[in-house]
């Protein structure tokens, strides 16, 4: 099999979100599949260095500041990403994350949960890392018409709810299921849509959840290994394939409303 069926030259891709570690890896991976990728999000220092290393790599990237939480920024965004890169037919929703506040500590109480903290990790996970992106730049896919990509970032914590981040895995599942809403209503309108849930990837936000300040793993750190039949968290790298593939409108045309999950086998395990 030819692997141009994976090559995204010609495409424009949009990576909201790709200031973070996950995100930054996906939008190195669509350039390096021939895309020009506009990285979207709040911070132009860790935006701009991303670029620098696509550019540096041969690849076409350009920074944009947006706020994932705003109409009107991701609107100026996507208008302003047209006018330098193309019409963008490719978009990454990886904005996201969690609040300490929105966490169950061992002992605490669910019914003291701050209502203010769990509706702030359902607007960072579904309104900003979902649904505002996509109804700005679905808009501009949906006139294009034929081969455009939406990809979600869902969580393995989305499909199996863990303990403590109570807020965090239920916002994930209505990224999945918001994920197989659009791509049932776009389907035949040229827009496939799919998620893809990582497991344990570690990141600036949950590093001090893993690792100890020594490099050993926390107790949790430590339980989600033994949970986890490749006894390893996975690398941001390791998302480049599913995200290159579900990108490339020949190598998955007819892939939509599929969550991919790439845990190292964590949701394999029961007992």
């Amino acid at each position: 099999m030819s692997t141009e069926i994976f090559s995204l030259v010609g495409s424009t891709a949009v990576v909201v979100g790709g200031t973070g570690v996950l995100g930054g890896g996906m939008a190195q991976a669509l350039a390096d599949a021939g895309a020009k990728v506009a990285v979207v999000g709040r911070s132009a220092e860790r935006g701009e260095a991303r670029v620098r290393e696509i550019e540096a790599a041969g690849g076409t990237a350009m920074f944009q500041s947006a706020d994932a939480l705003c109409r009107d920024s991701l609107t100026a965004a996507r208008d302003a990403i047209a006018k330098q890169l193309g019409t963008p037919t490719i978009l990454i929703n990886a904005a996201g994350g969690n609040h300490p506040d929105a966490t169950l500590p061992p002992g605490s109480d669910f019914c003291k949960l701050p209502h203010e903290a769990w509706q702030g990790v359902f607007d960072l996970n579904l309104v900003g890392g979902v649904l505002l992106p996509s109804q700005v730049f679905g808009e501009s896919m949906l006139a294009v018409g034929e081969g455009c990509s939406i990809i979600n970032i869902a969580s393995m914590a989305g499909m199996i709810p863990l303990s403590r981040v109570v807020a965090y895995s239920a916002a994930k599942a209505a990224v999945i299921n918001l994920t197989q809403f659009l791509a049932r209503e776009w389907a035949t309108r040229g827009v496939r849509v799919n998620a893809i849930s990582p497991g344990f990837f570690p990141a600036d936000q949950n590093r001090k959840l893993l690792f100890n300040d020594d490099g050993s793993y926390t107790e949790r750190g430590g339980q989600i290994i033994g949970h986890t039949p490749m006894a390893r968290f996975g690398d941001a790298n390791e998302l480049a394939g599913a995200v290159v593939w579900l990108a490339a409108s020949k190598a998955s045309s007819f892939v939509t409303g599929q969550n991919i999950v790439v845990d190292g086998g964590f949701s394999s395990v029961t007992i």
